[in-house]
């Protein structure tokens, strides 16, 4: 068996590595989206499809967004490189988002806290898998308030695939919480479309709490319910009042959703135990 000290290293240092990729996933799965939708506008008005560049999480390569220059494997390293260069490009001195450090970063951090949590084990490595696609969605989602179905969608089935043999809670768990995540934030939309006329969150939010309940099965949907909806109504009532934000711009939800989901997967069972216990 790995020990301990070991697993939490090579969790620190894949961390910090997919980090980094999902800064790419960050940035350019909306982009590749928005190209497909105008390819597909196209062909309804019968149109040929503008010619582009070929463009996904391969190519091109990483390079500068000011000067173009391309990003070398040394100036790519997670974190070390963005401290070595000072937050600016090596060529024309622009800076650099602090996004990128911040995401690897928060990768590797939640990677050692999983590797504390499960120690070396195959929870360990779908509980890292979780985190990723977690942190990719609360970011696309702050950028385009838009949660892709390639990932909803995809985290989902690999839960219901995940607990085929119990890895964080049974199968009827799984797929009770798949349904019943989808149909609550469905019965909260329509419902608050009936009373206000207006569409409070989008259809990937259902999907996203549907992809977390088939991953930690129903029971913990009502904890992520809760911690999403206080985090949420802190953060815009901060926004509104500190950053004069105003009242009908659109807050995205996913980030909260994801940190619920989250905070779910490391302490659900001692937060419900504790609960529980005190009734």
């Amino acid at each position: 068996m790995i020990e301990l000290p070991l697993t939490i290293a090579l969790a620190a240092l894949v961390g910090l590595f997919v980090g980094s990729f999902l800064n790419v996933v960050i940035h350019r799965l909306p982009v590749m989206m928005e190209r497909e939708w105008q390819a597909q506008a196209a062909e309804v008005r019968g149109e040929e499809a503008p010619a582009l560049d070929r463009f996904n999480l391969a190519v091109p390569r990483s390079r500068c967004p000011h000067c173009g220059h391309g990003i070398s494997a040394l100036q790519n390293i997670p974190v070390v490189s963005y401290l070595l260069l000072g937050g600016k490009c090596a060529h024309c001195g622009a800076g650099i988002g602090v996004r990128y450090p911040i995401v690897e970063s928060l990768s590797g951090a939640l990677c050692v806290a999983a590797a504390l949590r499960f120690g070396p084990s195959i929870q360990l490595l779908f509980a890292m898998f979780f985190i990723w696609v977690m942190i990719a969605l609360a970011f696309i989602d702050l950028d385009t308030q838009l949660l892709p179905d390639s990932l909803t969608l995809s985290l989902l089935w690999a839960g219901l695939l995940v607990n085929l043999s119990g890895t964080f809670t049974d199968l009827n768990a799984a797929v009770i919480g798949a349904a019943a995540g989808y149909l609550v934030l469905w019965g909260v939309f329509w419902l608050f479309k009936l009373l206000t006329g207006k569409e409070g969150m989008g259809y990937g939010d259902f999907k996203l709490l549907a992809a977390i309940g088939a991953w930690l099965g129903w029971q913990m949907l009502p904890l992520t319910i809760v911690l999403s909806s206080v985090v949420g109504a802190v953060v815009g009532v901060t926004l509104i009042v500190v950053a004069r934000h105003g009242r009908n711009v659109p807050i995205p939800f996913g980030p909260y959703l994801a940190a619920a989901g989250l905070l779910a997967l490391f302490f659900g069972h001692d937060i419900t135990t504790a609960y529980l216990a005190s009734l």
